[in-house]
């Protein structure tokens, strides 16, 4: 449910009906559908992605990772998965389209869950990242 009692609550009161409320849901939910299948085929096409993430071993400003996998579902508004480098994977909470080029995506951030805790921008190069 996108919205919890207290707010369904007060846009009812405030003049939105089941119906509204319900569509109103529906959009939210399909517009998470459409941005996860965005962000997955950015990583479709590649088997390596470049980051601005922090690693603790690695001196790289954006670090290159050779990619297996990125795999997406939602739960209402939610985009949420895992994704998975050569050695290594991560939660996915949230995930997003930051840039385009001629319409494909570019430039993805995904936020990460355990171990790495952090919102972290990928990119098939470096250059979109500096």
């Amino acid at each position: 449910m996108l919205f919890d009692q207290r707010t369904r609550a007060a846009l009812r009161d405030a003049g939105l009906s089941q119906a509204d409320l319900r569509e109103v849901q529906q959009t939210v939910a399909d517009e998470a559908r459409a941005e996860a299948r965005r962000v997955e085929s950015f990583f479709d096409r590649l088997d390596v992605v470049y980051s601005d993430m922090d690693r603790t071993h690695s001196a790289a400003d954006y670090p290159r990772h050779d990619l297996e996998y990125v795999d997406l579902f939602t739960h209402s508004e939610d985009v949420r998965g895992f994704v998975r480098f050569e050695t290594w994977g991560a939660w996915v909470e949230g995930a997003r389209v930051l840039e385009t080029d001629d319409g494909h995506p570019s430039v993805v951030e995904l936020t990460l869950g355990p171990t790495v805790h952090d919102r972290v921008r990928f990119a098939a190069d470096r250059r979109p990242l500096e």
